[in-house]
């Protein structure tokens, strides 16, 4: 969504006078990184398991501006460096877990073993779709192909959520499974694409 030049131009000019006024008083974007993830992270963990979809959606959304702001506020400063990045994806991996986390532990209370199944494959498939990239690249090779990275995972939970919170009955399970098979299909796809790599390289040689 964001690839659209109009929507990037008008994010830009909602998030960059909010970085602006943040680095004049001081704030800096690690410390909006690590604000946003742990208040995301703690959101998520409280409000899901309670089944407080709507308000858990509301203030979640509110942490998770921080995504846009510290990026922006970095490159206003100049800060942009391999530690900010690496403590954005981090802690970006910690706010997932906690999403699913809260999710797990509210179908675990509430509903089928399919449904926590799903949920399950959602939290352990989205830390292999981060491996199985962080890992390619410490081999050397490029791997961002897959039906679903980080932010269409994100946005189907979202949609799943919004959905609970207007009770729509099993909007939030549909949502779950698809995901759940989407997020499997992306393993596999990232999987097959550093194999075909490695093996270009080794036939190269």
């Amino acid at each position: 969504m964001l690839d659209n030049r109009s929507v990037r131009n008008g994010v830009a000019r909602v998030v960059q006078p909010v970085a602006r006024g943040l680095l004049a008083v001081g704030v800096t974007p690690d410390a909006v990184t690590i604000v946003g993830a742990v208040g995301l992270s703690a959101t998520t963990l409280y409000f899901l398991p309670r089944g407080q979809f709507a308000l858990g959606l509301i203030v979640s959304l509110c942490f998770a501006f921080s995504d846009l702001l510290d990026g922006t506020m970095a490159r206003l400063s100049g800060s942009t460096g391999k530690w900010g990045a690496f403590l954005d994806s981090t802690l970006d991996r910690l706010a997932d877990a906690a999403v699913f986390t809260g999710l797990l532990i509210y179908f675990v209370r509430t509903d089928s073993p399919w449904i926590v199944a799903a949920c399950a494959a959602c939290l352990i498939g989205g830390v292999l779709v981060s491996y199985s990239k962080a890992r390619a690249e410490g081999l050397g090779v490029e791997c961002t192909v897959g039906i679903a990275g980080r932010s269409e995972r994100l946005i189907i939970a979202a949609i799943g959520v919004l959905l609970a919170a207007l009770n729509v009955t099993y909007g939030l399970q549909v949502c779950l499974v698809i995901l759940a098979v989407l997020t499997i299909i992306t393993v596999i796809q990232r999987m097959v694409d550093v194999h075909r790599s490695l093996s270009r390289e080794a036939a190269a040689s």
